[in-house]
């Protein structure tokens, strides 16, 4: 079986300055952009990644969706419990002063985790947990696919 992760969901309630955060903070290209006012569906993703993307959305838009979830959603959101995501870069302290240089909240700085990860984390404009990773473990041993040690593959 060949399939690959294309897209993952993180809601917004503030098109604008999550655009602004994903784009001018992280550095992702935009790849589309529909809708308006606060019903946008907004496309970014790592520049020389074109197959990999996260697609901005409002939470509650779907015809389905009750007023009482809308309210949870709103609620999970404002708690930062809703969307999260876990990125990783070769740069772990660059990457962590340019996010934090912008303005984004601080959650973590980076730090040594006991499952042999270093990392850091900060909440998007909505809210939303970003973790960002370091691609190699402390140890040296680099990820490959399936999250297993390459030296174990």
């Amino acid at each position: 079986m060949d399939i690959t992760i294309h897209t993952s969901f993180l809601p917004h309630d503030d098109p604008d300055a999550s655009l602004a955060f994903y784009r001018d903070t992280l550095g992702f290209e935009v790849r589309s952009d529909f809708g308006q006012g606060k019903m946008r569906w907004i496309t970014v993703g790592p520049v020389g990644q074109p197959d990999t993307s996260i697609l901005l959305a409002p939470p509650a838009a779907d015809p389905g969706v009750t007023e009482d979830e809308r309210r949870t959603i709103a609620e999970m959101m404002a708690k930062g419990t809703y969307g999260w995501i876990l990125l990783a870069t070769r740069d772990l302290d660059g990457t962590f002063e340019k996010v934090q240089a912008g303005d984004a909240e601080v959650v973590q700085e980076p730090t040594e985790q006991p499952y042999g990860i270093r990392d850091c984390a900060f909440r998007d404009p909505a809210g939303n947990l970003v973790r960002i990773q370091s691609f190699a473990e402390p140890s040296g041993h680099r990820f490959g696919h399936g999250g297993r040690r390459r030296d174990h593959l």
